[in-house]
């Protein structure tokens, strides 16, 4: 049985990695916020990135041994640089704007993975993918309600977030042909701490323990959601996993309103929906003309 046939044979645990998936992301999401601004975001983020790179001590040494070309390293440093500067605006966001709209906003990076995929590497933008683009871009719009609300600096960060990440997607899916996951996760993990470093030290307030096991718990969760998601695209397709993670945008507004007061704002899960549709409708496609889905799913954001 060929991997794609063994994957769609066992959509049921797709589905629950999934879950499994966003209710870590989820619970990355509320440490942040727990977190608030006394801490500032590039030192949040730079901790974060200290802390988790724990997990990888293991492999730390057979990963400096090995010798990458110079495209290669270019194309580490370009998608370090990208992934810092999305990482720290996220953390900028996050202790800023409601947990739902961060949540909804993430689901943009896919988006910009398609078009940066049809600009960059001569895929194919069909019109159904054009009309997606389209209607994500519709659903940012209900989200931010321009000339009905206040726009604020964290939403303009998340704006820069997607394009940032997806230019991190972008540059990971050409490495991937080179050299594997592991390396990818490593390399990425250990550039980003060195780019965050200088930033973080511009400003440095030194952590409380309990500010200290937060983002520790943050390192945490964001590593094993990574695992999990990895799970379920084994266990199962995209188009299966994908629509599942609109629960994410669920429990984001659940926990906005019954921990942080937050509210419910009818236009942000409006927004979300057609976002995460737009999103699952791309990957759908894919599915069904059997080829290679490029579009990462949203929860992929390595924060």
């Amino acid at each position: 049985m060929s991997i794609s046939a063994a994957a769609a044979a066992r959509p049921g645990w797709g589905v629950f990695w999934m879950i499994v998936t966003g209710a870590q992301f989820v619970a990355v999401t509320v440490l942040v916020k727990s977190l608030g601004t006394r801490i500032p975001a590039p030192e949040a983020a730079f901790l974060r990135y200290v802390l988790g790179l724990v997990f990888f001590v293991p492999m730390l040494g057979s990963l400096f041994r090995q010798r990458f070309d110079r495209p290669l390293w270019l194309m580490f440093t370009a998608r370090g640089v990208a992934h810092t500067g999305a990482v720290a605006l996220w953390f900028y966001a996050m202790a800023r704007i409601p947990i739902a709209d961060v949540t909804a906003m993430n689901y943009l990076s896919p988006v910009y993975v398609t078009i940066g995929a049809a600009l960059f590497l001569g895929e194919r933008l069909a019109l159904r993918r054009v009309l997606a683009v389209i209607a994500a871009l519709v659903g940012t719009l209900i989200i931010l309600r321009p000339g009905f609300r206040e726009i604020g600096t964290g939403h303009l960060a998340m704006l820069l977030v997607a394009v940032f990440f997806g230019v991190s997607y972008l540059l990971a899916k050409q490495m991937t042909n080179r050299v594997s996951p592991a390396v990818v996760v490593a390399m990425l993990s250990v550039i980003v701490t060195i780019g965050l470093a200088p930033l973080a030290a511009m400003n440095w307030v030194t952590p409380t323990w309990t500010e200290t096991a937060i983002l520790f718990g943050v390192a945490c969760l964001a590593t094993a959601g990574h695992y999990t998601m990895t799970l379920a695209f084994a266990a199962a397709p995209l188009a299966v996993t994908q629509p599942v993670s609109f629960l994410q945008l669920v429990w984001a507004v659940l926990v906005g309103a019954l921990f942080f007061n937050e509210g419910v704002d009818m236009f942000v899960v409006l927004g979300g929906t057609v976002i995460v549709g737009a999103v699952s409708f791309i990957s759908w496609r894919e599915m069904v003309l059997k080829r290679r889905a490029v579009t990462p799913n949203p929860s992929a954001t390595k924060v």
